[in-house]
């Protein structure tokens, strides 16, 4: 009997890939993948362990899936990812559904894992974090089959104080360069038109494998894949990024003209105290020149609020950095201290209070300009790659190149014709919001 395989992945995309890669495992061992969890007689669960909050949605994600359990055909149930690799034996104490658990080092274990379990053993695999990627044909997407993650590495080495992710994820390790052409080249074939490149701080790549940054190498053997449209970069690290690849962006007529660079502060002394490097004027600098030579790119950040010993005055450093930063797109986190890092010793700590509302300013504040960004794009019209069809908007909805899957705005748009997912269209924008714009196909 074929028994029925749902997942639940949380997380980054870097763990939407663990999970794609799971599922081809799985789905090549005889077993049944559904995407309808009530009706899987196995769940994984793929965690994020990342800060509280994403630990928190993992914990409640599990006990959906002990519910099931208890009131459904669920008849096992293994927890996977960042959080079993933090806290598996906790885990195992703690919730007695959990038939198994497994870490991040162990993805291409989970077949050996699933028969252990069915033989009415309950497996704690963690070995090291990390592991070697399959070759091509490994994954099942998740992702629409027109757009696809690429993820070039793993791990991480740059040891910011408030981040768990080395104890997670290992050290920073890099794909070879001719199993990701490999793997690209037949995601194309079949029909993926978008690939949104990943790792952990993808513009180190190539640094441990070949002794110097290959991701300009990397990018212009992508671009030579003839059915590839949009290469899009994310998890861009501001010290890894080269000339070489600014001038590559600036020329390129497949690469996004965007890039995810999550700075986390403005302030030197916060972001030293984070062991990260430079200092807002130094950062200020370097979006500049992005823009100058770059015309017309789209910016993503991320920051950090509330961190051990942060003053309002270094807050409202922040505050004016974003204000004359003016980022298309950008999100914000709250401080949350993580064991096994440094920062989780620092005194100072910010009440939870003030966390809130510093984050909440720094969103009143984005998304105000957002909505500048937004409006200033009325009257354009954009390459859109459409997703689908929206019935409450009763519109088409696509991205174009500022908007990254899952974590950007929609482009919304009206059609005299039959667009399917996967069509690029031009759009010309009649209206915004403060994360999505709306207009009509042109003929």
């Amino acid at each position: 009997m074929l028994l029925n395989i749902g997942f639940t992945s949380l997380g980054c995309a870097k763990n939407r890939v663990d999970s794609e890669i799971m599922l081809g495992f799985l789905q090549r061992a005889g077993y049944n993948v559904t995407g309808v969890v009530e009706k899987a007689e196995i769940i994984v669960v793929n965690t994020c362990g990342f800060i509280t909050t994403a630990k928190e949605e993992s914990i409640a994600a599990i006990l959906d899936a002990a519910h099931l359990k208890d009131t459904g055909r669920c008849q096992k149930i293994l927890v996977a990812g960042c959080l079993a690799q933090r806290y598996g034996q906790e885990l195992l104490d703690e919730i007695p559904e959990i038939d198994g658990v497994m870490g991040t080092g162990s993805v291409p274990e989970i077949v050996g894992v699933l028969d252990q379990m069915l033989a009415g053993e309950r497996p704690m695999m963690l070995g090291s974090a990390g592991y070697e990627y399959p070759g091509p044909g490994a994954r099942v997407l998740t992702t629409p089959a027109h757009s696809a993650y690429l993820k070039i590495a793993e791990g991480c080495d740059n040891r910011c104080t408030y981040c768990a992710i080395p104890g997670i994820r290992g050290p920073y390790h890099s794909r070879p360069q001719e199993n990701i052409i490999a793997e690209a080249q037949e995601l194309c074939a079949h029909g993926v038109r978008e690939l949104v490149v990943v790792a952990q701080e993808t513009t180190r790549y190539g640094i441990d494998l070949y002794g110097r940054y290959k991701l300009v190498d990397l990018l212009m053997q992508l671009e030579k894949i003839e059915q590839c449209r949009w290469i899009r970069l994310m998890y861009c690290h501001p010290d890894s990024l080269t000339r070489e690849l600014i001038e590559l962006l600036a020329g390129s007529e497949k690469i996004c003209r965007y890039i995810d660079l999550p700075l986390q502060h403005a302030s030197k002394r916060i972001l030293r105290l984070m062991n990260r490097k430079g200092s807002g004027e130094e950062l200020f600098g370097l979006l500049e020149h992005l823009r100058q030579v770059v015309p017309g790119i789209t910016l993503r950040t991320t920051f950090l609020v509330g961190f051990p010993g942060e003053t309002e005055a270094e807050f409202g450093e922040l505050l004016d950095f974003i204000a004359a930063a003016r980022f298309e797109r950008a999100g914000v986190f709250g401080y949350s201290p993580e064991e096994g890092t440094a920062a989780a010793a620092l005194p100072h700590r910010i009440e939870e209070s003030i966390i809130k509302e510093r984050v909440d300013r720094v969103m009143a504040l984005q998304q105000t300009i957002s909505l500048e960004h937004n409006n200033a794009m009325i009257g354009r019209e954009l390459a859109v790659l459409t997703e689908g069809w929206d019935d409450q908007q009763n519109l088409y909805w696509g991205r174009w190149e500022g908007d990254a899957p899952e974590i950007d705005g929609k482009v919304y748009f009206a059609s005299a014709d039959e667009v399917a997912p996967g069509d690029f269209v031009r759009v010309k924008v009649l209206d915004a919001g403060e994360y999505d714009l709306t207009g009509v196909q042109m003929q």
